[in-house]
């Protein structure tokens, strides 16, 4: 037996409940990079059965998906929108707190 469990099999695993993977990504959203984000997300797609499954329950195909997760990823807010839903989250705007 290993001494030490995977992290990355951890996270997944972490990431296939709800309220767990709500906190994550909007930890993610905190930081500055957006690439970080889209990291997060596709962590998240990839413990709720990876981009093909997701693809099949979205109206995004598989190949946009990935070019939209890539490290040079850019998505539109409709196809962000729209992945989220897929995932059973939306985006939302609350007040910044400093403000």
């Amino acid at each position: 037996m290993p001494r030490s469990a995977d992290y990355q099999e951890h996270l997944l695993r972490a990431l296939t409940n709800p309220r767990e993977a709500e906190a994550y990504l909007n930890a993610a959203l905190e930081d500055e990079d957006p690439r970080i984000f889209l990291l997060a997300l596709r962590n998240v797609v990839q413990a709720r059965g990876g981009m093909a499954r997701l693809a099949s329950s979205s109206a995004l195909n598989r190949e946009s998906m990935y070019r939209m997760l890539s490290k040079r990823g850019n998505p539109s807010l409709k196809t962000l929108g729209t992945l989220l839903a897929s995932l059973g989250f939306r985006l939302a705007v609350e007040k910044n707190k400093a403000a």
